[in-house]
């Protein structure tokens, strides 16, 4: 996967490694990653914390936030990502969350609807890097984790650095 091999080759340019925190892709980010050559280098850990107690047991999510507002939602993708940030070594985390189908959707979060968090080591916690995305014309549950994990590995994608002013 060309996008995968970008996040290595970028990361590892950089000297900057990356923790996911996955849950309804099940892996497939850190999958992607590994494929490729010098992954090592890059992926410091992937956790796949598919159910609530692994959330809170894993990621340190707490269980009141699950409850208030639910496992697919901003708050939970935020401490998931905050949480792997917490519980690796790595420079940048990203959590994914969401309901692939065909079951578990709601009228409120339909089927497709994924939750992404980006955390970067050394960055104030209270500034909240998450959104929402519905994925409503994905065909099925392979496919709407399968862009999830697109969009997971774009954000792995090192940021431009804007350099100080003098």
């Amino acid at each position: 996967m060309a996008l995968a091999a970008r996040v290595i080759v970028e990361n590892a340019a950089r000297g900057k490694t990356v923790a996911v925190a996955e849950s309804c892709t099940g892996g497939i980010v850190a999958a992607a990653l590994t494929e490729i050559p010098g992954s090592s280098a890059v992926l410091d850990r992937g956790f796949v914390t598919y159910s609530n107690e692994a959330k809170i047991e894993t990621l340190g999510v707490p269980e009141d936030l699950i409850d208030t507002f639910g496992a697919v939602s901003v708050a939970v993708a935020w401490s998931m990502a905050q949480g792997a940030l917490a519980h690796s070594n790595a420079d940048v985390a990203v959590a994914i969350t969401g309901i692939a189908g065909p079951d578990g959707g709601s009228e409120q979060k339909p089927v497709g609807t994924v939750v992404f968090a980006r955390a970067r080591r050394g960055e104030d916690p209270e500034n909240v890097e998450a959104e929402l995305k519905l994925f409503a014309d994905a065909a099925g549950r392979r496919e709407v984790r399968r862009q999830a994990a697109l969009v997971a590995l774009e954000l792995l994608l090192p940021s431009e650095e804007v350099p100080s002013a003098p």
